[in-house]
């Protein structure tokens, strides 16, 4: 039977080659080489010539990808005569190398089989003008976001990051002094005057000490310009404040304090709608050292976290209460309480929990 099944799929594996010779192409696989991406589509005609003794039908060629549409000679090629298949490469937005295939299906006389061809190449990206470096437009100055991102940091000393903005008008644009933002957040513009087509940048200095806080954050600045329309230009400055800890030896991280949990989920099953859930954690320190919790933060208004005490001994024990108000609510619910501490190899943790929200 092992050997009847082998001469078989020998067979078959002899017949495909044989019907692939008789469609032979120049070549199969095509370089574009370099395209420009603002270009418009290229294009590559394979030809074929029918060696066999029957008439080759091109059913259908279907590509890898929807950028590449193909083309083909419709008609029956008789034998000796050839035929004809274009394929169109569209490198819009496709910047990068790219290798497409496609796949030819056909029939010499009754017989169905299928050949590949494949096109390859190099879209070199178009140049990106300021309006897709800086989209957004606010009154006439553009940058690339609204949301000033400083990034991930640590609470151990103030951090800079300059942002791109491009003055679009015909006018120059003063900055005015006049700028409503926290204390821990200092902004500065390099030029203060921004000529016209001028690009500049908007100079922010953060002091996570004095922001006090640990995790994702967010702070809305008012800026201002003496533009005669849009002059008050509300952005938001976010950033990811961790706890710093200095290198640590061996053994002061095998002294140090460890948070661990009981269970890190907890699903409370189908809720009514408007009721007020709770739950309880118990955190422990594993560690040698005090453990000191810095922060817990829910990720939900409608979610609370109460530790019972902040601080916790070696080998010692508490419980965090978590409540969950599904007023407002439906459905499943996912919320999370993200726990800050002083744990140098887990500083910020995650528990989570669940509901479905009923009627």
């Amino acid at each position: 039977m092992r050997v009847y099944t082998l001469i078989t799929w020998f067979m078959i594996g002899v017949s495909s080659i044989c019907m692939a010779q008789e469609l032979q192409f120049d070549v199969t696989t095509y370089d574009f080489g370099e395209v420009n991406e603002e270009g418009g589509a290229v294009t590559h005609t394979f030809s074929f010539v029918n060696k066999g003794d029957e008439p080759i039908q091109i059913s259908s060629v279907q590509a890898s990808c929807g950028c590449t549409t193909p083309q083909w000679t419709k008609e029956a090629i008789q034998p000796g005569d050839s035929g004809l298949i274009t394929a169109e490469y569209n490198p819009l937005n496709r910047p990068g190398k790219f290798d497409k295939s496609l796949a030819v299906h056909y029939k010499l006389g009754s017989k169905p089989s299928t050949t590949t061809l494949y096109i390859e190449g190099l879209v070199k990206p178009k140049p990106k003008t300021i309006e897709d470096e800086l989209p957004t437009l606010v009154g006439n100055l553009r940058v690339k976001y609204r949301s000033l991102n400083m990034g991930k940091m640590t609470n151990k000393e103030l951090v800079v990051q300059r942002f791109d903005v491009y003055n679009d008008g015909d006018s120059a644009i003063n900055w005015l002094d006049s700028i409503d933002s926290p204390d821990y957040i200092q902004i500065t513009f390099d030029p203060q005057t921004l000529n016209p087509k001028d690009l500049g940048a908007i100079v922010v200095t953060y002091d996570p000490k004095k922001k006090d806080d640990f995790g994702f954050v967010t702070d809305n600045v008012m800026l201002l310009t003496d533009e005669s329309k849009d002059s008050r230009k509300l952005f938001s400055v976010i950033a990811t404040i961790q706890e710093y800890f200095p290198e640590m030896t061996a053994e002061e991280l095998a002294r140090a304090p460890r948070l661990t949990f009981d269970r890190t989920q907890h699903d409370f099953g189908s809720v009514t709608l408007g009721n007020k859930v709770i739950t309880e954690f118990t955190l422990t320190n594993t560690g040698k050292e005090e453990l000191n919790i810095r922060k817990t933060k829910p990720n939900c208004g409608c979610t609370i976290s109460v530790p019972e005490k902040e601080t916790i001994a070696p080998g010692e024990s508490v419980k965090m209460e978590v409540s969950f108000d599904t007023s407002g609510r439906r459905g499943r619910q996912y919320k999370t309480v993200t726990v800050f501490t002083n744990d140098p190899t887990a500083p910020s943790q995650m528990i989570s929990i669940k509901a479905d929200i009923k009627d």
